[in-house]
Order: C-alpha cells, then sequence, then structure tokens
C-alpha cells in the first residue's frame, strides 16, 4: 500500500505491505508456515528493493515517462539523472519488518485508516479563517509532540494535491493468494487447510447485497433510475453492450 504523507502534509512516499507468515504449497494440498522467530532477512529486502526501485525509474526515464520541474528541472539531462541514482545507489534504504503486537487485526486496523482517505482527517483542522489554515501534527522527530500548524490556503491546498493520485494509479496492490482474480477460492483453501471455519454472515446483513443506484440514492438523495430530463419518468435498461475487447489474460500469481 502506498503512502505518499507524513504528519505536516509534506510528500513523504513509502510503502505499507502486510504479508502473511505462510502460504499454500504448490501443489495445494498443505499450508507452509515461515521458520519460528524469522519471517524474511530485512536487510536484503533493502537491498533488493532498492535495485528493482531504481531499475523501473532508469526505464521510466529512457521512455521519457519522467518529468522534472523547478528545483528538480536539472535532472532532465540523462548524465545529471544517472549521477543522481548513483549516489541514491549508495544510500541504505530503510526497510523494517515487525511481527505485530496485538496480533493481525491490528495491523489491518492501522492500514486500514489509509484506504479511502487522503493526507489529513477533518477532525485535524483546527481553523480556516483569514486566508490561512491551521491544523494539528505530530512531530515524530521530537517524541511524538503534537503540535499546530498555521499555512497560508494556497500551500495547504498545494501539499493536499501532493498526495492526489494520477489517473490510472492505484494506491492498493493484491498478490498471491490476495489477488483479486482468484481470493475468493484462494482465502476457502487457506481455511480449510489451517482447520478455519469460513466466516459467518452477520444477521445485520442485508439478505442481497444494495444496488449501486440504491447506495448512490442513499448517499445524495438523488436517484439514478429517475429522468434527468423530466424528472418523472423512470429509467430502464433496455439492453447491455458486449464487452468486444479481449480481456488479457491474467496470471495466477499465488
Amino acid at each position: 500500500m502506498l503512502h505518499s504523507w507524513g504528519q505536516n502534509l509534506l510528500f513523504h512516499p513509502h510503502l505499507h505491505g502486510v504479508v502473511p507468515g505462510g502460504g499454500i504449497s504448490p501443489d495445494g494440498t498443505r499450508w507452509i508456515s515461515c521458520r519460528p522467530r524469522f519471517f524474511l532477512p530485512v536487510r536484503v529486502l533493502s537491498g533488493l528493493f532498492r535495485r528493482l526501485f531504481l531499475n523501473y525509474l532508469q526505464e521510466a526515464f529512457d521512455s521519457g515517462k519522467l518529468r522534472f520541474f523547478s528545483s528538480l528541472e536539472a535532472l532532465q539531462d540523462p548524465l545529471a539523472f544517472r549521477r543522481h541514482l548513483d549516489r541514491v545507489r549508495k544510500v541504505q534504504w530503510v526497510v523494517y519488518a515487525k511481527p505485530p503486537f496485538a496480533g493481525p487485526q491490528q495491523v489491518v486496523d492501522y492500514v486500514g485508516r489509509y484506504t479511502h482517505r487522503v493526507a489529513i482527517s477533518n477532525h485535524r483542522i483546527v481553523a480556516i479563517e483569514g486566508g490561512q489554515v491551521k491544523f494539528n501534527w505530530r512531530d515524530y522527530r521530537h517524541n511524538n509532540q503534537q503540535k499546530t500548524m498555521t499555512l497560508s490556503a494556497e500551500e495547504f491546498i498545494r501539499r493536499f494535491l501532493l498526495h492526489v493520485l494520477p489517473g490510472g494509479f492505484h494506491r492498493i496492490r493484491y498478490y498471491g493468494f490476495f489477488g483479486n482474480r482468484h481470493r475468493q477460492e484462494k482465502l476457502e483453501l487457506c481455511r480449510q487447510l489451517l482447520g478455519r471455519a469460513s466466516p459467518t454472515k452477520s444477521s445485520s446483513d442485508p439478505a442481497t447485497p444494495e444496488d449501486y443506484r440504491d447506495r448512490y440514492e442513499r448517499l445524495t438523495g438523488r436517484s439514478l433510475r429517475e429522468c434527468p430530463v423530466c424528472h418523472r419518468g423512470q429509467m430502464i435498461p433496455i439492453i447491455i453492450l458486449a464487452e468486444v475487447r479481449p480481456s488479457p489474460a491474467i496470471p495466477d500469481t499465488s
């Protein structure tokens, strides 16, 4: 999961990965757990991630997909860009891995707070007045102290927009038995191999999933079934157009 902001809203890209401590055997007949008290070599992971990331960055530069502006404009020169990557390759990249202290649910709750929001939550904003925005933030470099920062509205908007992803860019990626294509059947197989029961539906869950049109009307008060012109007639489906473009084959990554 990509996380691009810090408490002060400056650009601070980093990745969170939730990895299970085991997986399904190649023949699909048993669960293979990682060794006790060992998950993966963190230093090896750090070097591997650095190499792959910089290789992909060089490929993007060579194909003309990277653009540099303002103080980074000098990196448009291929020699300057290559020298910059050479310096970065000598830096020790930070990769940190640890088991969850309070169980996997704690990890899921933590990363879940960043999946459907961007940069800052409303409760941290203290005041918006006089062309300035005042908000609370935690200074991790000074014993996690809570402080208040005041920015001009323009600077606040600039920092916020640093974290709005471009079109087609996904914040969250799933792999292995969490992959979208086979997730349901793979998770069911994991439960069988681990001797765990499938989750039961809560009595409060609706018998049938909520239709997207019902959800839209509940959230906005406007109906997608209503004719947008006369506001009296009802929109009904006449025909569903088939997908003409063939979808590419997606391999099973588990």
